[in-house]
């Protein structure tokens, strides 16, 4: 009996050994055809809600290799799902497809030419922010776990449009595939994504449990005064004067009231517009800006001073101000007990060495709006070639911004990995 139990032991652990070192040799078979599609997207970048044909280049390759599409979700996404060979929990996997307004300036052979009239404005368009591989990354993940479906479980794959914003006037992005029904049939149990960063080694892979990105809101503020020719400004009130002073007052929240030693904070103002000349002090003025918060406590509180203070500093210098502070995106958190679950799934992918804590940034992403329902991971890819200096690194959403290739295939290993350590066989 004893050896009988050795033999099946055994057995099993051999099988195990030949499906890793299948899988392993799939996900090394797969990088010309990673880099062929990142490169495709990139020369055709589309912008937000308008990624017609990067959804059917990624649809017409998940249906080659068998699965369950769906098209047409949250305006432009595609959706597929892949069964395992026994029943089980459902992950996600999210990668975002869109690009930006950008012109781009690299010089590489496969440099986007692509140009749009965005806002009103002659634009170029170009994945300056890395989607392009986000989306060759996920690609790559589907063909070698439809070739190697011995979990236990189900695996739906999210193509999401829009991450960098709908255009004015519109829905989109994570926000209005939760309210079309993506985390469901299947029901989601869990959902992972990633960031390539330009800005970290090849190799690389950096993570925090918890809010590891901001919350993000957008408000405008507008003071109104009384309108008067510039030499005589003591027959109006003076909305430029009152604005000056707002845009100085919001910044004290920051640095005297957020507990910053907590949680990070910002707010920063992008836009201020008003006034048509020189002599005249026009009669109302507008602010647009940005509010980022790591915390939901800091985020009530600093939403209640900025409308307490905007109104109070308006006052005091005669005029009149409203503000409007927009619900936003919410913060990207990982969850706890999944992130310390799915660490060691990285640590086997890249290497122990490799998988290294980070702590939190103030930009925002809105994969947020997924971990809202259902547990999710969310961590960032190194994509800066290893010789190249730190102070030479090409920032996102630039023209000149860069990724090194070499970096994708950890991508597709540690997906896999994470699918099949989360699920089981």
């Amino acid at each position: 009996m004893k050896a009988l139990l050795f033999i099946m032991v055994l057995f099993g652990i051999s099988t195990m050994t030949a499906q890793s070192e299948q899988i392993e040799r799939d996900i090394e078979n797969i990088e010309e055809k990673i880099i062929e599609w990142r490169r495709y997207f990139h020369k055709h970048p589309e912008l937000s809600n308008r990624e017609f044909n990067t959804a059917g280049k990624i649809a017409g390759h998940l249906k080659s290799l068998g699965l369950d599409v769906q098209t047409g979700i949250a305006k432009t996404g595609v959706v597929a799902v892949l069964k395992g060979k026994k029943p089980g929990k459902v992950v996600a996997l999210r990668a975002d497809i869109d690009a930006l307004p950008v012109t781009e300036r690299t010089g590489i052979p496969f440099k986007s030419e692509v140009t749009t009239t965005y806002l009103g404005k002659e634009t170029g368009v170009m994945h300056a922010c890395g989607h392009d591989t986000h989306i060759a990354i996920m690609m790559g993940v589907a063909e070698v776990l439809s070739k190697n479906n011995d979990f236990a479980g189900t695996v739906k794959f999210i193509f999401q449009p829009a991450e960098e914003g709908a255009p004015p006037g519109e829905e989109g992005g994570a926000e209005l595939m939760v309210k079309e029904g993506v985390l469901k049939s299947p029901d989601v149990d869990a959902i992972f994504g990633l960031h390539i960063g330009s800005y970290l080694n090849v190799g690389q892979i950096i993570y925090k449990p918890g809010g590891i990105m901001a919350a993000a809101q957008r408000f405008v503020i507008k003071v109104k005064g009384i309108q008067a020719h510039g030499s005589s400004p003591w027959n109006g009130v003076d909305p430029i004067l009152a604005a000056s002073k707002i845009v100085d007052g919001l910044q004290t929240i920051i640095s005297r009231e957020m507990k910053l030693t907590e949680e990070a904070a910002v707010i920063t103002i992008g836009k201020i517009s008003g006034g048509v000349r020189n002599n005249i002090i026009p009669e109302e003025v507008e602010l647009i800006g940005t509010i980022r918060t790591l915390d939901y406590d800091m985020q009530k509180i600093l939403n209640q001073r900025m409308k307490e203070m905007v109104l109070a500093i308006a006052k005091a210098y005669r005029a009149e101000a409203t503000i409007e502070i927009a619900s936003g995106l919410p913060i990207t958190y990982n969850d706890p007990e999944l992130t310390a679950r799915i660490i060691p799934s990285l640590q086997k992918a890249a290497g122990k060495e490799n998988v290294n804590l980070t702590k939190a940034v103030t930009g925002a992403e809105d994969f947020s709006f997924f971990q809202k329902e259902v547990p999710g991971f969310y961590f960032f890819l190194g994509g800066k070639p290893v010789d190249l200096p730190s102070e030479k690194t090409t920032q996102h959403h630039t023209p000149d911004f860069y990724i090194d290739e070499s970096g994708l295939l950890l991508g597709v290993r540690s997906f896999i990995n994470i699918v099949y350590d989360y699920l089981g066989t």
